[in-house]
């Protein structure tokens, strides 16, 4: 299937899903401004991209319940485009994008009202776009202006997000296509990175953190993808127990971890990859200790992904080996939590270990899809949180089916605290990788990097 059959095969999805009578409005993302006479790096809206593969900025989709689509575009204008570039245009969209109506972008407070008289329900993405409620209010005012000639005006307004997050969250064939290219250009600028530390290192050089954040983006751009999906954290020493650290000037030393979690964006769809490392290339043996135990923890959760499983299991096998590790290793003091199951129950672990194992992966790094399980999302009961205190209402977890694609990133962070082992201050660890759910386990797709500890350290004497 070629991309403009794609596309219009999503949006005749989205037609069935409104129904014969309904009507969906899709923005694009605009343009924001930098400074005074700069914009930030142009991303187009991920929903409107998921129906259109387009991305130039000042466009409009709509969908009409029996399948039609218009698509409101910047107009042809040959004096902006020797300044901002190449316009598509109305009058090429419909053979390009396989649209059957475009018009100027100028024109859509004009057509939009007439394009939503004799609807029942108009569909929008909710509190996503500013302004957008205020727009859809307005157009609706004209088409109750109407009535009195016969127009009928939408009696509902309905979350479009439900219908696509749906849709986005199983993905086809291309997007995982485009997702396993991506995974290979980020491993490959991970390695990258390690081998770059280790070798100023060893020709005694100073290392900041920003030297190994510029290998990244130099292999992501020489790889062909556009941009980070995300801002890389690159974390040396104790900043890696600062979990959404961004690189900056700090000196990266012999004896210390690094920790970078960095992926890129290919053609609308991200990666995500963490990888921890030793700065000169040899692990000391505390950090050995606990980068073990994140792995088995890891692999417990890579064994808990699969068809039919729960999207909470692969963190609660993560959970179950590091509390048990915790206390292995002596990070908590038995005599004081006592058992695994007390840790797991009464949240001990969190002091080592506060985040998810895991999130949605595709267009935006943290993707869009319910984790609960739709079909029993009137199950509710009610816990309370032995940290917070707070009441907590619990519905059943997503059920993982193939096409599915989350990350798996459990991780230890070892702040100074009393009765804390000393020789585990300031070591910062997470290992993330991304997987597809097969109907048999799960696709690791982001295994270009090392993950073992031996297999790192030979990468990095290479």
């Amino acid at each position: 299937m070629n991309s403009t059959h794609l596309y219009a095969e999503r949006r005749a999805r989205v037609a069935s899903r409104i129904g014969k009578n309904g009507i969906a409005l899709v923005p694009t993302a605009p343009e924001r401004a930098r400074n005074r006479d700069s914009d930030f790096l142009y991303r187009h809206d991920s929903y409107f991209y998921y129906l259109t593969g387009f991305e130039e900025p000042n466009a409009f989709l709509v969908i009409a319940g029996d399948g039609k689509s218009t698509l409101f575009c910047a107009p042809k204008d040959l004096e902006r485009e020797i300044w901002d570039g190449y316009r598509l245009g109305p009058e090429a969209a419909p053979a390009k994008l396989g649209v059957q109506e475009a018009f100027s972008i100028n024109e859509l407070d004009t057509r939009l009202p007439r394009l939503l008289e004799n609807r029942d329900a108009v569909w929008y993405p909710f509190a996503i776009h500013e302004g957008l409620e205020a727009r859809v209010g307005n157009w609706l005012n004209q088409v109750r202006a109407r009535v009195r000639y016969g127009a009928l005006c939408p009696e509902e307004q309905r979350d479009l997000c439900s219908v696509l997050d749906e849709m986005r969250l199983v993905k086809d064939a291309h997007e995982l296509d485009v997702m396993r290219r991506a995974s290979q250009i980020s491993a490959r600028a991970h390695v990258r990175a390690m081998k770059l530390s280790a070798r100023m290192l060893r020709e005694g050089r100073d290392v900041r953190e920003y030297h190994l954040d510029a290998e990244l983006l130099h292999e992501f751009r020489l790889g062909g993808s556009q941009y980070p999906a995300y801002g890389s954290i690159v974390a040396a020493g104790a900043n890696a127990c600062v979990l959404h650290y961004r690189a900056a000037g700090t000196p990266v030393r012999k004896g210390e971890l690094v920790l970078i979690d960095a992926g890129c964006e290919l053609d609308g769809y991200a990666s995500d990859i963490t990888r921890t490392f030793p700065a000169d290339g040899k692990f000391t043996g505390p950090q050995r200790e606990l980068y073990n135990l994140v792995l088995a923890s890891q692999d417990a959760a890579v064994a808990a992904t699969k068809a039919g499983a729960r999207f909470s299991d692969p963190h609660d096998a993560t959970v179950k080996v590091l509390a048990q590790g915790m206390l292995d290793v002596g990070l908590l003091d038995r005599n004081k939590v006592g058992t695994v199951d007390d840790v797991i129950e009464k949240r001990a672990y969190f002091q080592f270990y506060m985040h998810r194992t895991g999130h949605w992966l595709g267009m935006d790094v943290h993707d869009c899809g319910s984790y609960v399980e739709p079909s029993e999302v009137g199950e509710v009961s009610e816990r309370r949180d032995p940290l917070s205190g707070e009441t907590i209402k619990n519905r059943p977890s997503r059920i993982l089916k193939p096409g599915m694609v989350l990350t798996i990133e459990p991780g230890i962070y070892v702040r100074p605290a009393e009765g804390v082992p000393e020789k585990f201050h300031h070591i910062g660890i997470r290992i993330e990788d991304d997987a597809v759910v097969t109907d048999k386990g799960c696709e690791l797709i982001t295994r270009g990097v090392p993950v073992k500890a031996d297999e790192i350290e030979a990468l990095m004497r290479a």
